[in-house]
């Protein structure tokens, strides 16, 4: 200022003059009221203990403003599943589905801004309000604060119910430790009218919108095509399927937990969710039609890698191939098949009893199978509870007509 516009005043005067400059460009907040029956939604961040591992998790977090209730739940990553898993399970927590829910404009929800407060917003999110029937409010664009309770609830979460850092072996045990101390809450007094936290979620029950009968299936849902190694790719990671759907295409639901693929409305293919990224999820069984018809690729199939099978699967084989060479791993991948329909332990004991028998045929392995899984029958009827059965008589049968038949001449025993 001295330099370019010649200031003679000293420096107190223009600090002075940009303390009272920066006081006016302060924002000043309207005092609002929250009705009941209004929730706000967001995510955050917090770090947590898994399997002696720290990681850094996605916050769901849904606040009720008029009680002050707060929910949160914590899943890997921050994904269109977990934001519909979230609102699913804070929902069946709170006992009911607040009337409508202030989001900011999250990818997870908002596809674009059409200018207002007019939003066109994701498939799944139009899925969940469907099936809920709660109304949806966004903030204006960059204006987060128009959520404040949900805002500092974020971090009311993190710093009172995830320090210590919170430590489990799985996610469903973190929640579960997150979830209780959601609910200690309601025993505190509420901001404002004296009463405690459940006495005024109860009456805000009385403005919540029932909860649906029928459950919702908080997943994400994609269209894929199965490569030549009869892999699909979800979210980073290609999943297995069986190789009779290879070079289809199947369509994809990916939950927090379960990732399924779907052909003409049946599941073909299904497995546990893999959180990490670009990795390969092989299930065995999916390849054994396949390795029946190139049995020489056997002992060399990712797949199988790793697969450990009980002490009589090894046993069979060896006998199979010392019995016949040129088609006894066939054979015994024609057994191994009988996993697609039965579970190992029944596979396992019929092995066994084969071994005992002598009889290694696949089709006599199959038949104990079966055998094994039918009902027993009764030794005899017991009518003690049916007594008008009891009272039933059935006269005897007289055979004299077939013995006469049987003793004439030229009959049976003539």
């Amino acid at each position: 200022m001295r330099d370019e516009h010649d200031y003679r005043g000293c420096p107190s005067i223009v600090r002075a003059a940009v303390a009272t400059w920066k006081q006016t460009q302060n924002e000043v907040f309207v005092p609002l009221t929250h009705p009941p029956g209004e929730a706000q939604c967001d995510f955050g961040q917090a770090w947590v203990i898994l399997a002696g591992q720290r990681h850094k998790a996605a916050l769901f977090v849904l606040t009720l403003p008029y009680s002050n209730a707060r929910f949160g739940c914590l899943f890997p990553r921050e994904c269109s599943e977990a934001f519909l898993e979230g609102h699913v399970r804070a929902f069946a927590f709170l006992g009911g589905v607040p009337q409508a829910i202030r989001y900011d404009n999250s990818r997870l929800a908002v596809i674009d801004c059409l200018g207002g407060h007019r939003r066109r917003v994701s498939a799944g999110f139009l899925r969940l309000q469907g099936h809920f029937a709660f109304a949806s409010q966004f903030c204006s664009v960059r204006r987060a604060q128009e959520k404040g309770h949900v805002e500092n609830g974020v971090g009311y979460v993190r710093r009172n119910f995830l320090v210590p850092l919170p430590a489990a072996d799985d996610w469903e045990t973190l929640n579960t430790q997150l979830t209780t101390a959601c609910q200690r809450e309601w025993s505190r007094p509420a901001p404002r009218g004296g009463l405690r936290t459940a006495e005024l979620l109860q009456q805000e029950r009385r403005a919540f919108l029932p909860l649906p009968a029928e459950p919702f299936e908080a997943s994400r849902r994609e269209v894929v095509t199965i490569n030549t190694l009869s892999l699909g790719r979800f979210d980073t990671n290609d999943y297995s399927v069986p190789t009779a759907y290879a070079h289809r295409t199947l369509s994809v639901s990916g939950t927090i937990d379960r990732v399924r693929f779907v052909w003409r409305g049946a599941v073909v293919a299904e497995h546990a969710r893999c959180w990490d990224k670009h990795q390969v999820v092989l299930q065995p069984l999916h390849y054994l039609a396949l390795l029946e018809q190139k049995p020489y690729a056997f002992d060399h199939a990712r797949p199988l890698a790793g697969w450990t099978l009980p002490t009589p699967c090894g046993a069979l084989r060896r006998r199979l191939e010392e019995a016949d060479p040129a088609e006894g791993t066939r054979k015994y991948i024609r057994v191994l098949r009988l996993l697609e329909s039965w579970p190992l332990s029944a596979v396992t004991e019929a092995v066994t009893a084969a071994l005992q028998l002598g009889a290694i045929d696949p089709d006599a392995i199959r038949l104990i199978v079966e055998k094994a899984a039918e009902p027993p029958r009764p030794a005899s009827f017991d009518l003690s509870d049916r007594p008008r059965l009891l009272a039933v008589s059935v006269p005897g049968v007289d055979l004299a007509a077939y013995r006469q038949l049987t003793s004439a001449p030229g009959g049976k025993n003539g």
